[in-house]
């Protein structure tokens, strides 16, 4: 045991970059995650509770839960604060800091519920196997990516390093979306089936906008690393464009215009006008005879 915990103290100091040793205490993982959880009953209550809600414990419950949360945001946010403090603040003005912004997100929970009803409904109205609302909110993964992406973007907005980042990522690993939560998405969005979908930190989304699976809005290069920092590297769509499977849009000044129809698997790199209908053509596809070995084209 002596020997092993050696080897290891050995890696310790010639990899001292993933090493977090005597450094400012980061956020929890854990209550990051706790908190996200108990955020998302906030934002759907009776959804995500184990025992049913009844209307004459709403104000009692609400109001526990309101503080539960609120005391320990406020102490991730600090932590988040001291590992990367707003320029020029000095320490004791953090604690106060991180406090405004707990306050500041939970006080914004009505305007999200508002904007999370839209999704609701685009989801419910876009999808014919959705039997109800109810089962739009507890079965859609779509549903609780952009709920986590909606909450972890206003922490976001406001240069909160590590949690916007941990939140978005646990909703990453649980749903199969990676929304990074400085993507900026309007009102009435929709994933359909969601698995696979990429949205990156500088895309920005217009309202009624509506996705399926696979779909990446990405970076047209990331060769620059550190220097692209804070760049317009993602793409933006406009107000009711629909991008169906496994499409790829790629650069910052690509914009994809109003109304327009992106085709599955294509691959877009530049700018399209309104009301574009943009398909992949002459693509074929082998089919091979299993016993003749004889291959017949077809054109699609």
């Amino acid at each position: 045991m002596t020997r092993l915990a050696d080897q290891l103290l050995a890696s310790y100091q010639q990899q001292g970059g993933i090493n977090h040793v005597d450094g400012k205490n980061l956020p929890s993982q854990n209550a990051v995650v706790a908190i996200t959880a108990d955020l998302m009953r906030l934002l759907f209550p009776g959804f995500f509770d184990e025992k049913p809600l009844h209307s004459s414990e709403l104000q009692w419950e609400t109001t526990v839960l309101v503080h539960k949360v609120l005391v320990r945001l406020e102490e991730e946010i600090y932590k988040s604060l001291e590992y990367k403090p707003p320029e020029g603040a000095r320490k004791k003005e953090l604690r106060p800091l991180a406090r405004q912004y707990a306050e500041e997100l939970l006080a914004g929970i009505p305007c999200l519920r508002e904007i999370l009803q839209t999704d609701v409904e685009a989801a419910y109205n876009g999808d014919p196997a959705a039997l109800s609302r109810e089962e739009v909110i507890v079965a859609y993964p779509f549903v609780e990516a952009i709920a986590v992406h909606r909450l972890a973007h206003e922490l976001y907005r406001r240069h909160i390093a590590l949690i916007p980042r941990i939140m978005s990522e646990w909703a990453h690993s649980r749903t199969g979306m990676d929304i990074h939560p400085g993507a900026t998405i309007g009102s009435h969005f929709f994933v359909d089936h969601c698995t696979g979908t990429v949205i990156g930190e500088t895309s920005v989304l217009g309202n009624h906008v509506k996705l399926y699976q696979g779909v990446a809005l990405i970076a047209r290069s990331l060769s620059g690393g550190q220097q692209l920092r804070g760049v317009k590297r993602h793409p933006t769509l406009e107000d009711r464009v629909t991008v169906y499977a496994g499409a790829t849009i790629m650069g910052g000044d690509t914009v994809v215009g109003e109304g327009s129809t992106i085709g599955a698997n294509v691959f877009l790199s530049h700018s399209v006008p309104p009301r574009s209908l943009v398909v992949m053509e002459d693509v074929k596809i082998k089919v091979l005879n299993k016993e003749a070995r004889k291959a017949v084209d077809f054109q699609i």
